[in-house]
């Protein structure tokens, strides 16, 4: 009887996946397709293919390492803004610190939703109006947004953890404060750390497109080279920016290990 109504389920379920995919091929307009033209993409392919090296350094500023290193700053000291400052509002929300009042947590909770609810580009846009063009929107972009993605992630852990040694603790007659300093944050601190490198990773590549919008980093050029079909400037571009993500995963990936 429990396989029937589990093959029953799988069935549904297949069927409802199925479903949705041919409503979203169906309501797609594929219009664009009368533009494609062979010729036009082999060129594409060629101008990939034939990287702009020219472009990778020449101490202007304003070449390919210049940039790169810029987007990589953007992402290190949005994420070190949103770490610092995800803790005190992991503290509202955690239900296992707020258990008497149940409140406070739903409002940091909402918080954490609605700063993660934009896209980093959202805020960018707001910040390149607010503060003007330039990097410190990008570092505002991407500190407000993972303010609420690394809240959720601490909230979580911290609401997983074990409390047996949190009531150890009360028994011998520490405070909240002691228990947090002493327990919860000695315990959460290499997963918070962990997942810090983690966003650091996500935001290098977010703080790589912000330049589009006018947040500083290597989207601005990239999207000029794109505007204007230099596609052997377009492929360096890409090559430096994968390069980069893939060191950085190398670096923060050890790190990680290290932190278990």
């Amino acid at each position: 009887m429990m396989i029937r109504e589990m093959s029953k389920k799988t069935i549904l379920s297949i069927s409802v996946l199925i479903a949705l995919v041919v409503i979203s091929a169906v309501s797609i307009d594929y219009s664009g397709l009368s533009t494609f033209s062979l010729s036009m993409g082999m060129d594409v392919l060629k101008g990939l293919s034939q990287p702009d090296w020219c472009f990778f350094y020449d101490g202007s500023g304003e070449d390919l390492v210049s940039l790169l290193l810029l987007t990589i700053g953007i992402a290190c000291l949005g994420t070190m803004i949103a770490t610092v400052l995800a803790i005190p509002l992991t503290l509202l929300s955690a239900v296992n610190l707020w258990s008497a009042h149940p409140m406070v947590t739903r409002v940091g909770k909402f918080v954490c939703n609605v700063l993660r609810a934009f896209p980093e580009l959202v805020f960018a846009i707001i910040f390149v109006k607010v503060v003007g063009p330039g990097p410190f929107a990008g570092v505002m972009a991407i500190g407000v947004h993972q303010i609420g993605m690394l809240g959720k992630l601490f909230t979580e852990e911290m609401e997983a953890m074990d409390e047996r040694s949190v009531e150890e603790m009360y028994a011998v007659g520490a405070n909240f404060w002691q228990t947090l300093f002493s327990v919860r944050f000695s315990y959460l601190l290499p997963i918070y750390s962990s997942l810090a490198l983690n966003h650091f990773e996500i935001a290098v590549r977010s703080a790589a497109t912000l330049g589009l919008v006018g947040a500083g980093g290597i989207g601005a050029p990239l999207i000029f080279a794109i505007q204007t079909r230099s596609w052997e400037k377009v492929s360096i571009i890409l090559i430096g920016v994968v390069v980069t993500v893939f060191i950085l995963d190398q670096i923060t990936g050890i790190i990680r290990k290290k932190l278990r």
